[in-house]
């Protein structure tokens, strides 16, 4: 009998074990998550063994890869690797932080709707159909336009492309949020948080939205790679980040000009291979955590 409880105790393994057991065992996620480690070690840790400035110009003009220079020069002289990391920092920061500012903003719209209901969530509802209804690259562009009129500093320009990015994605994931919230609202562990009398502040953030951070977590991480493509697209078409300052998305506008698009591959295919690897290890992550943070997958 003793062996029989020890064994059963053996196999009582908690909630997050249980998730990142069921984790490793995806071998397309965690393909995803060492694409991951590859290119975000490569962005913020190769610039610091680099002879070079991202904004160092040379007489070495559109060098070939070779020499002092691992993948060529670009138009100024600059070395291709080194703006390579310094613009993959970039693309992520965008990316990482925009989405930072979606899920905040639509978990909090979600949570208070959902709990609240009634006139709250119909006004809450309302906005959040007004944004879904809002085409989102058209104005988008419309915006990064108008922001590359504007004669600010580069910083401010990410400042704001973030900002933009963020402010118009929320309202998928408070919509998410508001339909866990209305189903967990009504089970039992709410009715004893009731009972105890405790803040509806209180009740939100420290007993529901912790119920739904998986959802939270998944559509987070989905978002990133959505959130790097679309800074790519915009300073590929020069409304986003702006020179010297280099991102994967503004490397790329040399594709624009038809000799260096043909026979001067270097300057545009590795930022075009990284935003590949980084949006493909980001969704291959994402699928993986939603597939283990999901109750009802059978393994």
């Amino acid at each position: 009998m003793e062996s029989l409880v020890n064994e059963k105790e053996q196999e009582i393994i908690s909630p997050s074990k249980m998730v990142l057991n069921r984790l490793k065992k995806n071998k397309l996620a965690m393909l995803g998550l060492i694409l991951i480690i590859i290119i975000v070690l490569f962005s913020f840790v190769g610039p610091f063994f680099m002879k070079y400035g991202y904004n160092t110009h040379t007489d070495d003009l559109k060098m070939p890869p070779g020499g002092g220079h691992v993948l060529g020069t670009d138009y100024l002289g600059r070395d291709m690797l080194t703006r390579l990391m310094f613009g993959g920092r970039i693309s992520i920061l965008v990316g990482v932080v925009a989405v930072l500012i979606e899920t905040i903003v639509g978990t909090l719209v979600g949570a208070i709707a959902g709990y609240y209901k009634g006139k709250v969530d119909s006004i809450l509802m309302s906005i959040t159909d007004i944004f879904l209804a809002l085409p989102f690259l058209p104005i988008i562009l419309v915006l990064g336009s108008v922001l590359s009129d504007l004669k600010v500093s580069a910083s401010l320009r990410i400042v704001f492309l973030i900002f933009i990015i963020g402010i118009l994605s929320w309202p998928t994931i408070a919509r998410l949020v508001r339909g866990e919230i209305l189903s967990l609202r009504e089970q039992e562990f709410m009715q004893a948080t009731e009972a105890l009398g405790l803040r509806d502040r209180r009740k939100i953030i420290r007993h529901l939205i912790p119920n739904v951070i998986p959802v939270i977590i998944v559509n987070a991480t989905l978002g990133i790679a959505s959130a790097i493509l679309t800074e790519s697209a915009l300073s590929y078409l020069g409304m986003g980040v702006a020179e010297p300052v280099p991102s994967w998305g503004n490397m790329i506008t040399i594709a624009n000009n038809l000799p260096d698009f043909k026979n001067r591959p270097w300057l545009w295919v590795p930022p075009g291979i990284c935003i590949l690897i980084i949006t493909m290890g980001v969704n291959l992550l994402g699928d993986g955590l939603r597939d283990a943070l999901d109750p009802k997958m059978k393994r």
